[in-house]
């Protein structure tokens, strides 16, 4: 999966949103992650970028969780860095994954374009 975003701040990630291209280009928001352990946010810290103007989830508002109107505080970064993720196959109406990506680890050997499409 592509790190769009991340809750807590590009020092320290607390979660990562995450997200693939479709098939027109398109950055489209899956899931993220439950809250990283210290050494796996410091992990990927090094790696993230703030987002630039022009970012595709500019405006965008995430839940805080299943059902909930509690929006997250999130800040955007460059869609750069893959990271390789478990998920399980519960997907609701729009694609999303209903239970958090399970982190395994940072892919920087790999760019958004080794990401087959939506």
């Amino acid at each position: 999966m592509i790190v769009g975003a991340l809750t807590g701040s590009l020092a320290d990630p607390r979660t990562l949103l995450l997200g693939r291209y479709d098939t027109e280009g398109r950055l489209r928001y899956v899931g993220r992650t439950p809250t990283l352990a210290q050494a796996a946010g410091a992990a990927v810290a090094g790696l993230l970028a703030a987002g630039r103007r022009g970012h595709p989830w500019t405006r965008w508002s995430f839940s805080a969780g299943w059902g909930s109107r509690e929006k997250l505080n999130v800040t955007l970064v460059e869609p750069e860095l893959v990271v390789e993720v478990g998920v399980d196959v519960a997907r609701d109406a729009s694609g999303r994954w209903r239970h958090p990506a399970r982190r395994h680890r940072a892919r920087p050997d790999l760019s958004p374009t080794d990401i087959a499409p939506l």
